[in-house]
């Protein structure tokens, strides 16, 4: 493949939307990706937690072998496992939390502990660029999300920074003071997210995801249909309206 078009499949907030997800991998069937960016929450809050797991646990061990750059914990990957819902704002999102971790299965558990980074968070290079992945921000991998108005911490170290929990795609650049006359003593670091695959809060109900090409640095944020009433057919009583209907209006 020529470097001058590696493509990077960056995957967020999938939170147990097969339908969205299959959307997203229909979607990009015909990209020919040099890596794939998994930043965390594959689970909770949809009904699908094991359907997702499995099934990514099917690509990579298929279509996505050997290309799987970072598949970090986000949020709900950690709730799961140390039970600690304190962090959570709502009793209902205690309430779906406590339900999807009762309903994992034991081979989704043991993917979570051993096919994924505990960390929140992995430093790694592509096309000699460093890089940091991270599900919510420096400040804290878990809980804070990087946004134009509040970073989260220092990333001045880096060029491309990929963060998710927000459920906000965006794409700019945040430029830092160096003493390195070359750059007019400014570097400038990329952040990227690619918004929730399956609970966007944009105001955009479709299935999101991003795509980056380098060395260009072009950033695609892309966004495909998919049957939301289907997967809010599925929704069980147990779990509060209020996860199923937010499907529809994207928030």
């Amino acid at each position: 493949m020529s470097l001058l078009s590696n493509k990077y499949l960056i995957i967020s907030d999938i939170h147990a939307n097969l339908s969205a997800f299959e959307s997203v991998l229909d979607d990009c069937k015909d990209d020919l990706f040099a890596g794939i960016i998994l930043l965390g929450d594959h689970i909770d809050y949809g009904m699908r937690s094991n359907e997702i797991i499995q099934k990514l646990t099917l690509l990579e061990n298929n279509e996505w072998r050997g290309k799987i750059l970072t598949n970090i914990w986000g949020n709900h990957e950690k709730l799961a496992v140390d039970k600690d819902l304190e962090r959570l704002s709502t009793d209902r999102g205690r309430a779906v939390a406590e339900y999807t971790a009762l309903h994992l299965s034991e081979s989704s558990y043991e993917y979570i502990n051993s096919k994924m980074n505990k960390n929140g968070l992995q430093e790694f290079t592509i096309d000699g660029f460093r890089c940091l992945a991270v599900h919510g921000s420096l400040d804290d991998p878990y809980w804070k999300a990087i946004g134009p108005e509040d970073l989260h911490g220092d990333y001045s170290d880096y060029d491309f920074v990929f963060g998710g929990h927000s459920h906000f795609s965006h794409s700019f650049t945040h430029f830092y003071k160096t003493d390195d006359v070359n750059l007019r003593n400014r570097k400038a670091v990329r952040m990227i997210n690619p918004g929730s695959v399956g609970q966007p809060r944009n105001q955009n109900p479709n299935a999101q995801y991003a795509v980056l090409s380098l060395p260009s640095g072009s950033v695609e944020l892309r966004s495909v249909e998919y049957d939301i009433e289907y997967e809010q057919s599925l929704f069980c009583p147990e779990v509060d309206v209020f996860y199923r209907d937010r499907l529809k209006r994207g928030i």
